[in-house]
């Protein structure tokens, strides 16, 4: 059985392509933000207070590989899963596909490592993934790490 997704749609505008009109490649790490950011919102409110507290989210390694080519006023959607969960750190992939009357053509797939930490920015220390997250991203998880982000032991 194929794991969920979590989604975003998004309309490509002219300030995200470069002079021959293509995307230049940082928007696609904005979206991966834009997706994480919206999964938090609607999944995971919880986290956001904590955010807004003590815990931060420190991105520790991002990629991108493109296979296609898009262009202003194509129609995306990004799509997140959960690749792997540790006690202090997630790894996420992204697929970004482009919508059009033909079906889904997958153009690019990204990853996201990120680590929790908490405390004061002078002191941070990692921290556990936070229960609420765990949680949320159960139904999104991919192979193996389901049972891990359910909170259960592997």
């Amino acid at each position: 059985m194929m794991a969920g997704y979590y989604e975003i749609r998004h309309t490509v505008g002219f300030e995200e392509t470069n002079l021959v009109g293509n995307v230049y490649y940082v928007n696609y790490l904005r979206w991966q933000g834009r997706c994480r950011e919206m999964f938090l919102k609607e999944k995971a409110p919880g986290v956001l207070a904590e955010l807004r507290d003590d815990l931060k989210l420190f991105t520790l390694r991002v990629d991108c590989e493109f296979f296609a080519e898009i262009t202003a006023f194509d129609e995306l959607a990004v799509r997140m899963r959960l690749e792997e969960i540790a006690q202090t750190q997630l790894q996420f992939s992204f697929d970004y596909l482009r919508l059009d009357g033909a079906g889904e053509h997958l153009v690019a797939r990204g990853r996201q490592r990120i680590a929790c930490m908490r405390g004061p920015n002078t002191d941070t220390v990692p921290a556990r993934v936070p229960e609420e997250l765990r949680r949320a991203l159960a139904p999104y998880a991919t192979g193996p790490v389901g049972a891990a982000a359910a909170g259960r032991p592997r």
